[in-house]
């Protein structure tokens, strides 16, 4: 009775997934011969559920680097997109490679983790996807402020952005930060109108590194700015424009950049 009870021990812990060698002491020749039976056909099919266990574990970590390899050739494809783009237009060549390095360098400094900083830098880096269909109108130059015909065009970008990547579920909360970085603290941005706490911090931290480099880089409807200049401007409409946190987070990372 006592091996009938062992043995009944150790199928229950094995029914719980605690695979132990204990079945093994009851294969012995010492044990009855029901005993012993009972428990060899244990052991065998206790090997063969860990062999089988161990097999989808590996398709799991096959999956896992499959997935992360399309990932990468996704993330990649869209990139290379954003990047065509932006030869499109000289005024803004290295535009979105600018704003993904600044707002991914601003979550960090803000204490972000490191998932987050990085959904940014893409956010960053896919900002003007939505920009993709724009007539080449759009990317000539011309005098003075932008024709209202274009305005009204440029406005749709950002919707335009997240209609493009929404089914890239990998993007997470990067698609969500493209659809928000013209949103503003007093609700007056666009697409959507949304204000203050609405708006994610990474569209917030988005808005200002988009504006600053904006502002510091020549265009066809003026001259960039100096960085002292442009900071004085995104100072003057914090709290309103532009969160001033973030306008914080962007002077100490140019202070790291010129330290360097």
């Amino acid at each position: 009775m006592d091996a009938v009870r062992q043995l009944l021990g150790i199928i229950e812990e094995i029914a719980k997934g605690n695979y132990s060698n204990d079945i093994m002491a009851l294969t012995k020749e010492d044990q009855p011969e029901t005993t012993r039976a009972i428990a060899e056909a244990i052991g065998l099919m206790m090997v063969k559920i860990e062999a089988r266990e161990y097999q989808l574990e590996m398709m799991v970590e096959e999956l896992k680097a499959l997935n992360l390899k399309i990932k990468e050739n996704t993330i990649k494809t869209v990139s290379a997109m954003a990047h065509a783009l932006a030869a499109r237009d000289a005024y803004t060549e290295g535009h979105a490679a600018r704003v993904g390095d600044l707002a991914g360098r601003m979550a960090a400094l803000m204490g972000l983790n490191e998932e987050e900083a990085e959904s940014i830098r893409l956010g960053g880096i896919l900002h003007d996807i939505g920009k993709i269909g724009f007539p080449d109108e759009l990317f000539q130059a011309h005098e003075g402020q932008n024709p209202n015909n274009l305005v009204k065009e440029i406005m749709k970008h950002p919707g335009a952005g997240a209609e493009i990547l929404k089914d890239l579920d990998f993007l997470g909360l990067s698609v969500e930060l493209v659809h928000c970085h013209h949103e503003r603290l007093d609700g007056k941005g666009y697409p959507r109108k949304l204000n203050a706490e609405e708006i994610p911090l990474g569209a917030r931290i988005l808005a200002v590194a988009d504006s600053y480099d904006a502002m510091t880089t020549d265009r066809p409807y003026q001259k960039g700015r100096s960085p002292e200049a442009a900071l004085g401007i995104l100072r003057q409409h914090a709290g309103t424009r532009w969160d001033e946190a973030c306008i914080e987070a962007l002077e100490a990372v140019l202070g790291d950049v010129q330290n360097q």
